[in-house]
């Protein structure tokens, strides 16, 4: 009777867990963190991000979190677009790409083109050529970028050409292949509509499960920049993520360089506000004499490393 019933108990804990791991897997699977911004993109808008070949390519990271703008619409803005929710359209068409191509549209120096050989033309009278058309037609065309709505132009020293909702530049400079760029119009229609630039401020994934980290940025300092031949330092070390989140629990050495040779280490561990701390004591040194500190720090495998000093002076 025992062992039934730690079978029981066994297969209904399992069963919670079961349960529990599907929940938070569907849950991560509706949300996804960017760290190379620090934003989340989920729901409706994630589904429309990820429907492109290559969605970094033609949308960038996202800028915000959704929000509403100041034109009174939920959006989200990403580096090369801006999504807008419209929840009077039928399913599966309620995000809409903002038409930041005609909003941002300024004409510029006209490019003449005598060979049409390698183009198109359009119902808007412009004609996509060469490069560009080899582009447009590899992610996603008329759907994805609307139709051209001037001919190639010079734009600050760059070749480019406005669609409804984007626009491509000539990168000369590039390998080849890679020299057809889509302008980061979202940030520029970002500040061009005047939105609130706490917005941009980077957030903590949604999803709790992610790890987040790229990269650590570590800083030092002491907290006396210039100290008497005997006394007392102490080194303070702030470390943080790519978004400038604390980082807890990252380990990490100080190496304290004496003019006379010496090398003395110091071990820490970052509290939770990203923060460590290390004191020393030390006497009859030199006066005149700069006391270099190497800081290094790991965490996940990544490492930090930066120098701070103070000077002997009396």
């Amino acid at each position: 009777m025992r062992a039934i019933r730690r079978l029981v108990v066994s297969i209904i804990v399992l069963s919670i867990l079961l349960a529990s791991w599907g929940s938070a897997h569907a849950q991560s699977a509706d949300v996804q963190y960017f760290p190379e911004t620090g934003h989340n993109v989920r729901g409706d808008f994630l589904r429309f991000y990820k429907r492109v070949k290559d969605p970094r390519l033609v949308f960038g990271y996202p800028m915000t979190e959704q929000m509403t703008s100041k034109d009174g619409r939920t959006v989200q803005y990403f580096q090369r677009a801006r999504f807008e929710f419209r929840a009077e359209l039928p399913e599966g068409q309620r995000v809409q790409l903002t038409s930041l191509g005609q909003k941002s549209y300024k004409p510029g120096g006209q490019l003449n083109i005598d060979n049409s050989s390698g183009c198109q033309l359009f119902v808007t009278g412009q004609r996509v050529c060469f490069a560009f058309l080899d582009f447009y037609s590899a992610n996603g065309g008329a759907t994805q970028f609307g139709n051209p709505i001037s001919p190639f132009e010079f734009h600050d020293h760059l070749i480019v050409q406005y669609f409804e909702m984007a626009r491509f530049e000539w990168r000369a400079d590039r390998p080849e292949g890679q020299r057809v760029v889509i302008t980061d119009l979202g940030r520029l229609y970002f500040d061009q509509l005047g939105e609130d630039q706490a917005h941009l401020k980077p957030v903590k994934p949604l999803d709790a499960t992610i790890n987040a980290v790229l990269s650590i940025t570590v800083r030092a300092f002491v907290m006396k920049s210039v100290m008497p031949s005997s006394g007392r330092q102490t080194i303070f070390v702030i470390v943080q993520s790519q978004t400038l989140q604390a980082i807890a629990d990252a380990t990490g050495r100080a190496t304290v360089h004496w003019p006379d040779g010496r090398r003395e280490e110091y071990f820490f561990t970052t509290n939770n506000s990203g923060v460590a701390n290390v004191s020393f004591s030390f006497n009859d040194q030199k006066p005149g004499e700069l006391v270099p500190i190497d800081i290094a720090v790991t965490y996940q495998g990544l490492l930090g490393t930066t120098r701070t000093s103070f000077r002997i002076w009396f």
